[in-house]
């Protein structure tokens, strides 16, 4: 028996507190979250048009984003942060489908990520989970589970995929900058965010986000932009989740309201 099975459930869980990880687990219409996750998944639903749409798009994005970057880019290293609960088509499912010998580090604040996560990968060597808090840089960049696994001399990709959002103005420069610097030369940032494009929703999201998570902020297309620092963005740039390099063709001009609350973006680091 794993010490996490051990501890069941794990010390600091709290079940009548939600989580980033569940509400959006709940969005997507996973199991594995409270009735606390599901009461704010159905109130921001009620109040936001195509929500629940919306967080469909985001995994959508993550899943042509990763596979680019393991195929088309080469990366075999992937750290993705603020990865929330597995579901389907996970970052190390589609990084290993393009190379089996990916290797894939996801971290979450939430214990019960750690939890689900060991239990489903124990038979993958390729892939760990750890938890972390992505405000602190140094200590996620540190993890024993990092160790000997990740080779942060190496090219990588480092993935704040739903997660800048969540970043207050006050700390995101110190944190994606501190991570950016830690990359080396080669290695690509792969970003998803609520946006700010003046659309009324938008604004509201991130109000309800953070009456009930303590964080939440829309940003403009520019400021996501922003937190990219000098990397060289990955064409077509910073644009609405749908638009980045959709499978099928989509009518930029003729967006749905889940479409339009979100936008994502992945760069590489030249130097």
């Amino acid at each position: 028996m794993t010490d996490d099975a051990a501890q069941w459930p794990p010390p600091d869980l709290d079940f009548n507190k939600p989580t980033i990880a569940r509400a959006y687990d709940a969005l997507l219409g996973g199991k594995n979250n409270f009735e606390a996750d599901r009461a704010l998944a159905e109130h921001a639903i009620q109040h936001i048009p195509g929500l629940r749409e919306s967080a469909i798009e985001n995994r959508k994005v993550l899943v042509r984003g990763v596979r680019w970057l393991a195929g088309e880019a080469g990366i075999d290293q992937f750290l993705d942060l603020g990865s929330g609960l597995p579901t389907q088509t996970n970052t190390h499912e589609v990084a290993q489908a393009q190379n089996p010998d990916a290797k894939v580090l996801y971290v979450d604040i939430d214990p019960l990520v750690a939890v689900h996560g060991r239990a489903l990968l124990a038979e993958n060597a390729n892939t760990r989970v750890a938890v972390g808090d992505v405000r602190d840089p140094d200590a996620i960049l540190s993890l024993p589970e990092a160790n000997g696994f990740l080779d942060l001399d190496r090219p990588l990709a480092l993935m704040l995929v739903g997660m800048l959002h969540y970043l207050s103005p006050e700390i995101a420069d110190d944190v994606v900058g501190r991570l950016r610097d830690a990359l080396a030369p080669g290695s690509y940032l792969f970003m998803t965010s609520l946006v700010d494009t003046g659309v009324p929703a938008q604004q509201e999201l991130a109000r309800i986000t953070r009456e009930n998570l303590e964080e939440g902020y829309a940003r403009t297309p520019e400021e996501i932009e922003h937190h990219f620092g000098d990397f060289e963005l990955v064409e077509p740039g910073v644009v609405f989740t749908a638009l980045w390099r959709p499978d099928e063709p989509v009518d930029p001009d003729n967006l749905s309201p889940g479409e339009q609350l979100g936008m994502a973006g992945i760069a590489l680091k030249k130097r």
